[in-house]
């Protein structure tokens, strides 16, 4: 079987795209390194929460997606889609190795009419700086022998109304005939599709909306401390200025930033812009106030145990409700949680947490959901799944981030909120 389209990694992003343009009638090959998730993905057993396995197995046993080790194979497809992570280095600089190391492998098989795109969120250039010179190395040239494009990803695990085949796809290619070839493709699996003038274009919407994001809930997170110190209700701040229907849009305060998007991609703008001599300094205020967080909650969570339980953190037993970055997803990329936990055990507490979609996180396993039994809850990540005003009820004390609790936690002397 040719496929029609080939996916470079079967991940958070890789999974639902395959899914989008098999559910359009598409053969999908999704290559990945992974063993087991190449052997998963031919049984039609999904490793990612938004591909159920249930469908996952209908699009496997209709032979409209398949999984492979193969770069080889891969390259069979006449489109090749590169979807791998893109981290920042210990140092807090784009780390593209994976996706260069990728792009290599590809190289020497690629050939003429070949379009592929990149749908990895780095900086502005990458798709012309790195990716083009690394390409043709094959003695191809981009625009005229084959076709290259930057379509940024833009998925947000756990939700239902906006997916890969209904959220609009930006497109820019090196050349407008590449622009146009990759949107074709992806018209044929998405409702709408956006061009812009170039791949740098592209890139820089990513993060734009991603910085968006981060700034807004930067300013939240600082609102939240300075609340703390007015005896302000924070919460009831936000939702009231939710009720103005203009000129405002609203952002929740929390823990510290997950998932990653979010924590990660405004620092490559970050970086790239110093080549510029410029300084992006919204960006680097945002990245200082919502790594903060952490540390304010744990400052929190002892005040909480002092004033209410007469305890200190050290000795006393807390539980962590939810590690998952966001509410009823199993990815814990990034997410605040471990940041909390490390800083309480330092203090000397205790630590368990119950995640009913996380049975295991940061070398531990989640216990069973016994509120009752610890000096302090930590709700850390806000799952539908628990009982929140069963929780205040059975709880000795309650350090509410995600304002879980809602109107029964304020007032209560047993809650503490962000």
């Amino acid at each position: 079987m040719k496929p029609d389209v080939a996916i470079v990694g079967g991940g958070y992003v890789g999974m639902p795209l395959a899914k989008a343009f098999a559910d359009a009638g598409k053969k999908v090959l999704l290559r990945d390194v992974k063993p087991e998730v190449v052997d998963g993905i031919n049984r039609g057993e999904s490793h990612i929460g938004d591909v159920p396995s249930v469908e996952l197995k209908k699009l496997v046993d209709a032979g409209l997606i398949k999984a492979t080790l193969d770069m080889d194979a891969a390259a069979a497809a006449d489109a090749i889609l590169v979807a791998l992570p893109t981290p920042l280095s210990s140092q807090r600089e784009p780390d593209l190795s994976i996706v260069q190391a990728a792009v290599e492998e590809l190289a020497p098989h690629l050939r003429k009419g070949h379009l592929v795109v990149l749908e990895s969120t780095t900086y502005p250039g990458t798709t012309r700086e790195v990716l083009q010179p690394i390409l043709e190395s094959s003695g191809l040239k981009a625009g005229d022998d084959f076709h290259l494009a930057f379509s940024p990803e833009r998925v947000d695990p756990g939700r239902t109304d906006w997916t890969t085949h209904n959220t609009p796809k930006i497109v820019g290619g090196v050349t407008p005939a590449c622009t146009e070839r990759a949107a074709e493709l992806y018209r044929s699996a998405v409702e709408t599709v956006v061009p812009v003038s170039s791949p740098e274009a592209a890139e820089l919407t990513k993060l734009l909306e991603n910085i968006f994001r981060a700034v807004n809930i930067a300013l939240v997170n600082e609102l939240a401390q300075l609340c703390e110190r007015m005896n302000i209700d924070v919460w009831e701040v936000v939702e009231a200025a939710e009720t103005k229907p203009f000129g405002f849009m609203s952002f929740k305060p929390g823990p510290g930033l997950g998932g990653h998007c979010i924590p990660i991609d405004p620092f490559y703008l970050t970086w790239k812009a110093r080549e510029y001599d410029f300084y992006t300094e919204f960006i680097e205020l945002s990245g200082k106030i919502n790594a903060n967080m952490p540390y304010f909650c744990r400052s929190l969570i002892s005040q909480a145990l002092n004033h209410g339980a007469q305890k200190s953190l050290k000795g006393s037993r807390l539980l962590v409700l939810g590690v998952s970055y966001k509410a009823n997803v199993d990815d814990v990329r990034e997410s605040p949680a471990e940041k909390i936990i490390q800083l309480l055990q330092k203090a000397g507490a205790n630590v368990d947490y119950h995640d009913p979609h996380v049975p295991e996180f940061d070398g531990m396993r989640s216990v069973d959901y016994e509120p009752e039994a610890y000096d302090g809850v930590v709700i850390v990540t806000a799952h539908k799944a628990i009982d929140y005003d069963d929780l205040v009820g059975r709880a000795q004390i309650v350090v509410d981030l995600r304002n879980a609790t809602g109107r029964n936690g304020t007032g209560n002397g047993k809650v503490w909120k962000l």
